[in-house]
């Protein structure tokens, strides 16, 4: 495996977990009220997915132009990494709108 494989593998991790993190945050900010965080958080994790996903695009181009890519755990584990800081970030999305109505709820009752 060369460098530059190795660092699209690494940037694909970075991005991946950034994203998963963010995510996260932006449940327990949308829980603590702080909507406005939330969806900011919620932002950055799309950024970062987009970052992640450019160099998953580098390696399917390379793919496609006949250069084969060598499958190795290291790959796997970005594959795997990114995949579920999607999931996250498509739960955390719910989760925040979700809380953002039982929050306009709680103060409809006051």
């Amino acid at each position: 495996m060369d460098v530059d494989h190795t660092e699209v593998i690494f940037q694909l991790i970075l991005h991946g977990g950034n994203a998963r993190s963010l995510a996260m945050e932006a449940i327990a900010l949308a829980k603590n009220k702080d909507m406005t965080g939330a969806q900011n958080a919620l932002e950055q994790a799309g950024e970062e997915l987009s970052k992640a996903h450019q160099n998953q695009t580098a390696f399917i181009q390379k793919e496609v132009s006949g250069e084969k890519t060598e499958i190795s755990m290291l790959l796997i584990h970005a594959q795997d990494h990114l995949m579920n800081a999607m999931t996250i970030k498509d739960l955390a999305s719910e989760f925040v709108e979700l809380y953002g109505h039982i929050h306009e709820s709680k103060g409809a009752e006051v």
